[in-house]
């Protein structure tokens, strides 16, 4: 299936999705997309990790303790499925759900839609499903941004623009302008150079300043062994890669000089 591509965080699993859905937020160790413009369906997928054989292991228990639960094959993938019906203000919808598994790693399913709709954009996605074994070195790979990565961009980007406020009773507005305003804080001293996230928040915001100013930057999430960042690509050219970590704590690292205005123009 073309689309969008999907690792969970701690890189369990990954998953192909419809490219017009986007990931929302949803409850903890549950994962949620749809469309956002044109509601087909919310698909909600969550995983979890046990003894050797917990993915058959979890499929057996659905099939006993759910009466209406059936055995169904989705790719290569034995699925106990059942679907109920549910009633809201505008309409009857259904719920399908699936429990399945491979080796080590069980997944709960669930795909809500209205009553009667068909549900095989849901059994594509769970056709994709791809278990990641441990220590199994996979290759470095950019996906579409996550929610994870969202949030992580959100919180530097917020401490950040508190630390300058602070320091120069200054608005901060994530314009060009502002990078010399970020340099003053690194030129402060009150950064501690072993602070890693704080460094790594100088170079996100950096990022978000480049997005706000430059047309056709948009983020990405780099998942590479044990990392997975935040990165930033062009749309034309998704090659040339642009890591936050790389242009500021990288470099603190190393002992180096941090000037922020000159890194920024290198990436302009």
């Amino acid at each position: 299936m073309k689309g969008k591509k999907f690792i969970a965080p701690g890189a369990w699993f990954d998953m192909v999705y419809p490219a017009d859905w986007s990931e929302f937020e949803d409850g903890e160790g549950s994962f949620l997309f749809y469309n956002p413009d044109k509601w087909t369906g919310n698909f909600r997928i969550s995983a979890f990790r046990g003894n050797d054989n917990y993915g058959k292991e979890c499929v057996d228990l659905e099939l006993r303790e759910n009466r209406q639960s059936r055995i169904l094959r989705i790719g290569k993938m034995d699925c106990a499925y059942s679907v109920e019906q549910f009633t809201e203000e505008d309409g009857v919808y259904e719920n399908h759900q699936w429990v399945t598994g491979s080796a080590d790693v069980a997944f709960e399913i669930s795909f809500a839609t209205k009553a009667g709709d068909p549900v095989d954009v849901a059994r594509n996605i769970i056709e994709s499903l791809h278990v990641r074994h441990i220590g199994v070195k996979y290759p470095a790979e950019v996906i579409p941004v996550r929610l994870s990565e969202i949030l992580q961009i959100d919180e530097a980007f917020d401490w950040v623009q508190e630390e300058v406020k602070q320091l120069l009773k200054k608005d901060f507005r994530a314009e060009e302008e502002d990078v010399e305003n970020m340099q003053r804080l690194v030129e402060s001293g009150k950064l501690n150079p072993k602070k890693r996230d704080a460094w790594i928040a100088l170079g996100i915001t950096l990022c978000v300043i480049l997005a706000n100013e430059v047309e056709g930057m948009e983020w990405r999430t780099l998942v590479d062994g044990n990392r997975e960042a935040p990165v930033m690509v062009s749309v034309d050219d998704e090659l040339t890669l642009i890591d936050p970590m790389k242009l500021v704590w990288s470099r603190v690292k190393a002992g180096e000089k941090v000037d922020l205005v000159e890194i920024y123009k290198e990436i302009l």
